[in-house]
């Protein structure tokens, strides 16, 4: 009898590992980062100071690389309005940002957070005035980790069995060109 349940138990793990393997890898691509930034773009409202300036910037398009250049990094190009508060009149602004960082997965969360921001790139236009951020670009630094800090750009989705499956073991995530791959650990 106990060799029959060892038997049973036996083929019930080869058929968990067999099932485990079937899912080699869940690939996530750069439309699907944008596509959940999109539905966040109305969170990416701030009230700030950028050098000593009262500015209220709101997101209105992401662009997502993952992997540019052979990378291991994820590259985000944004394009947001600003209006500057400046000795009691306001001035409309367009900016846009260029920032990169590393691509982490968190277990406990089931999502992917940038990490290690750097600002590659920045511009405004405003009132007939256009150039660079770079006086400023530490601030507005500021302002992009503090949101990627905690907010994902992607979470794995939970109602999916498959993922569901998957993400109920250890998993390494690889930046690959135009993807984000999970694969079980082994």
């Amino acid at each position: 009898m106990r060799n029959v349940w060892l038997a049973a138990f036996v083929v019930l793990v080869s058929a968990s590992c067999a099932q485990l393997g079937s899912l080699s890898t869940y690939n996530v691509n750069e439309a699907d980062l944008e596509k959940m930034l999109s539905a966040q773009l109305p969170k990416l409202t701030r009230q700030a100071n950028v050098a000593g300036i009262p500015l209220k910037m709101a997101v209105k398009k992401m662009q997502v690389e993952i992997g540019p250049d052979n990378s291991d990094l994820v590259r985000i190009n944004t394009d947001a309005t600003a209006v500057l508060s400046l000795f009691g009149l306001s001035y409309p602004a367009n900016l846009q940002l260029q920032i990169e960082g590393a691509p982490y997965y968190d277990a406990t969360e089931k999502a992917i957070f940038i990490r290690s921001v750097k600002l590659l790139d920045s511009s405004i236009e405003a009132a007939g005035y256009r150039g660079n951020l770079s006086p400023v670009s530490n601030e507005l630094l500021q302002l992009v980790n503090s949101y990627l800090a905690s907010n994902p750009v992607y979470r794995l989705d939970q109602t999916n069995p498959t993922i569901k499956l998957l993400t109920a073991v250890p998993l390494n995530m690889a930046v690959q060109n135009g993807k984000l791959a999970f694969s079980p650990s082994r």
